[in-house]
This record gives C-alpha cells, sequence and structure tokens, in this order.
C-alpha cells in the first residue's frame, strides 16, 4: 500500500465517478459511505461486522473525543485506531457543527469558538489550530477543517459572514496541519443556499490546492432541491482529481442523486439511527419493524440479502425485539441497515463501471416505490 494520499478516478459515467483513495492504512473504493463512529463506535456494532458489510472507512467526531475520553487520553492509549481496534482509514469531523448545534453558551470569534460542554457545562475554546492538533493526537487519516455551519434558512449576509470566516479558518488549518505523509486535510466549502457564495468558496478552496475538498451546510434543513442545486453549482468548481465529500448525507436516494451530480464520500448516522429505532433500509424501501403487520410474520427481511441479520430472522422476531426494547432489535436492525446501504454502494461502484449507473439508479429507485411485500 502506497505511503501517499492519493487519490484516482477509475472510470466515469456522466459525472458519476468511481474512484479509488489509497493510504497508508488501506483503499477507499468511490463512491463510499462511512459509518458514523461519533464516540470511537459505531453504536450497536461491532468493528469486525462494520467492516464485515463493506465499510472501507469510518467516521470519528473531535468534538465528542475531545469531551470524553478526551484526545491526549486517545493518543497516549495508542490513538483511535487502537483504542477502537479499528486498523483501516478513519476520517474525523472538526466538531465545528457540534459546537454550532449542541453546545450551551457558544461565543464565537475570529480567533475560533468558546463553548460550554453540553455534558457537563464545563467550557472549552476551539480554534482552527486545536481542532487539528485534537484530529492529530486522535491520529485520523483525513481530518476535516473547522468551519461555521449555518442552518438553513438565513439571511445572506450571515451566510456570507459564516462563508467567509470559513475560509479564513481553512487557511489556518492548512498551515496548522502541514505537510503530514499519508495523511490528508479536506476544506469545507460553505454558502448556504446562495449560489454565489458557493462558487466563491469554492473557488478560495481550490486556490489552497488541498487533497480534498468536502461540501457542508446542506441538509440542515433545506428541500432536497435545494441541496441538488448547489451540488450541480459546487462540483464542476472543484478539481476533477481530488475527492468530494457531501458531509451528513443522506438517505439512499440522496446518495443516488448526489453520486449522478460528482459526489464521491458521504456520510450519515440515519442508517444506525434508524436501526436503533425500529426502522430498516431494504430494496423495497423503508420497513418499520414497530408496525403490528409484522407481529405473526414469519418470513425475513429480504430473503435474498448477504447479511444474516435481513435474511436469517423473521420479521415477527424482529418486531418482538423492537417492541420490547431488547438490545439485539437495535443490533440486529443497525446491521441490516449498514449492510444494505454498503450493498447500495457497491451496486453504485459496478453500475458506474459498467456505464450504466442511469439505469441501474432507476432500477434501485423503482424497486424503493413498488414497497415492501404485502402484509401476510
Amino acid at each position: 500500500m502506497t505511503k501517499a494520499f492519493t487519490f484516482e478516478v477509475l472510470a466515469t459515467d456522466g459525472k458519476a465517478r468511481r474512484g479509488a483513495i489509497t493510504m497508508p492504512r488501506g483503499e477507499i473504493r468511490t463512491p463510499a459511505f462511512m459509518p458514523v463512529g461519533t464516540g470511537g463506535t459505531v453504536k450497536t456494532m461491532y468493528m469486525d461486522q462494520v467492516r464485515g458489510v463493506g465499510s472501507d472507512i469510518i467516521l470519528g467526531n473531535t468534538y465528542h473525543l475531545m469531551l470524553r475520553p478526551g484526545a491526549e487520553r486517545v493518543a497516549r492509549l495508542g490513538g483511535l485506531h487502537e483504542f477502537a481496534r479499528w486498523p483501516h482509514p478513519i476520517l474525523t469531523d472538526s466538531g465545528g457543527f457540534q459546537v454550532m448545534s449542541l453546545s450551551k453558551l457558544r461565543k464565537l470569534t475570529e480567533k475560533g469558538v468558546t463553548f460550554r460542554s453540553h455534558i457537563d457545562g464545563a467550557a472549552y475554546e476551539m480554534s482552527p489550530e486545536r481542532s487539528i492538533e485534537i484530529q492529530g493526537l486522535l491520529d485520523s487519516d483525513i481530518q476535516m477543517q473547522l468551519d461555521e455551519c449555518t442552518a438553513l434558512p438565513a439571511m445572506e449576509k450571515e451566510i456570507e459572514r459564516a462563508m467567509e470566516l470559513s475560509l479564513r479558518w481553512a487557511e489556518r488549518c492548512k498551515a496548522a496541519f502541514g505537510d503530514q505523509q499519508g495523511k490528508a486535510m479536506f476544506g469545507i466549502v460553505q454558502g448556504g443556499d446562495i449560489p454565489a457564495l458557493r462558487l466563491r468558496s469554492s473557488q478560495a478552496l481550490k486556490a489552497m490546492d488541498l487533497k480534498g475538498y468536502a461540501i457542508g451546510g446542506l441538509a440542515v434543513g433545506e428541500p432536497q432541491a435545494v441541496m441538488l442545486e448547489m451540488l450541480e453549482i459546487t462540483c464542476p468548481e472543484l478539481p476533477a482529481d481530488r475527492p468530494r465529500y457531501l458531509m451528513g448525507v443522506g438517505t439512499p436516494d440522496d446518495i443516488l442523486k448526489s453520486v449522478a451530480r460528482g459526489i464521491d464520500m458521504f456520510d450519515c448516522v440515519m442508517p444506525t439511527r434508524a436501526g436503533r429505532h425500529g426502522l430498516a433500509y431494504t430494496r423495497r424501501g423503508k420497513v418499520n419493524l414497530r408496525n403490528a403487520r409484522h407481529a405473526d410474520d414469519p418470513r425475513p427481511l429480504d430473503e435474498e440479502s448477504d447479511c444474516p441479520a435481513a435474511r436469517d430472522y423473521s420479521r415477527a422476531y424482529l418486531h418482538h425485539l423492537v417492541r420490547s426494547q431488547e438490545a439485539l432489535g437495535a443490533m440486529l436492525l443497525t446491521w441490516n441497515n449498514l449492510s444494505y446501504y454498503q450493498k447500495l454502494m457497491q451496486d453504485i461502484r459496478a453500475a458506474i463501471e459498467a456505464g450504466a449507473f442511469e439505469a441501474r439508479a432507476v432500477e434501485i429507485s423503482e424497486g424503493w416505490a413498488r414497497g415492501d411485500i404485502p402484509a401476510r
């Protein structure tokens, strides 16, 4: 495996790209979905299961890990890979989104942000440099710049102020990151739902010559059509030879439509969170195992699935586990959901390689539209 961080586009089909990121800890097949391991764990999953469903990379979060158990402690214990028993690539979010959305009594300045923990009210400071320092202590492979993410809708002046601040912070993060062999720092395009601001942000970040580019500030309250419009504006402005990461997205439909517009990487809590709340993602669409229609159904979620959770357990049993709030219900449905998401990504990659992405996307969408098997 290479000692450098590299990205190669292996095939294209329209704007959709099949590629590969290579780095010392492994290869990431793109388009890729990254399971969210916010606090050093993908909730209710063993790491070998996460790997077994086809995950090449997971995501950790700077904000949560700096609060518990602490970045310095993780570093003393060998870094996040050793701590969590995941020897493969890890991307860490900068913590900016969580600071803005979760913390109490935050104060934003040019220097950074001071805030109080949502856990115990303790005071912390997060600057661009400190964010990169924490991500270095965690020893993540892809590190994100600190940015200010504005929830939509918002006033244009507020979106512009946050976007310009994020650009200045990107410069500081780049300087703090330096040239780390085999690792990468990604910049984050901001600009809300204002096309001109998205263009300015994209062009300024492109001039910084970063190893990868994320698109942030979407899936934060705006309609899907707005998100897709911003992707159509932004993606052509980003370097074709660098990976493009759409942060915090999303549903399987969001993923299909975003790949069609040139996105290479995704993360979202949706499949894991849904699994903990009795909702399964399948090739027939979403299935709510809380519904009484499943109580006497001996059939599995999906008899054709490679995942034991979907193939080997009856809907009646899954319904029982969910209604009884048994931990195993969350475990099995999360396993199913991550398996489905990774199978979807595998399907997308194969379709792009075959030059059949558009047709395959239609077939997948039609499967969702047909809905679940009839109740018995």
